[in-house]
């Protein structure tokens, strides 16, 4: 069974979710679910920590993909920005052409703080 673990907190305006394990198509939701409710509390400013995801599907890109136009939608200051991800889902994100789209920081400290 697919397992995924998702903490999100506020540092200095910036919303930090932490994800771990597969983001795949049983889990995807609850990632997708976690970041609406996080946009509809009015926090537009988001990072992404991905160093903990051993494995991230399709259903998982939209769902990131999908969040990235909401918050870019709210007052045109909102951002998705990933932090560490790891080596699977780096390539992943190339292979998608999704590194052209979002920043992608090495480290929760660089993403933080490029806001």
């Amino acid at each position: 069974m697919s397992e995924i673990k998702i903490n999100s907190k506020e540092m200095r305006r910036i919303m930090l979710v932490e994800v771990a394990g597969r983001v795949d198509s049983t889990t995807a939701s609850e990632l997708g679910e976690t970041l609406n409710d996080i946009i509809d509390n009015g926090k537009s400013r988001l990072v992404l920590d991905l160093a903990e995801v051993e494995y991230m599907s399709s259903a998982g890109l939209r769902e990131i993909v999908s969040a990235l136009k909401r918050v870019q939608n709210v007052a045109g200051t909102g951002d998705l920005r990933i932090a560490a991800p790891s080596e699977r889902v780096r390539e992943v994100l190339e292979l998608a052409g999704l590194d052209e789209i979002f920043k992608i920081y090495p480290t929760q400290v660089e993403a933080v703080g490029s806001y």
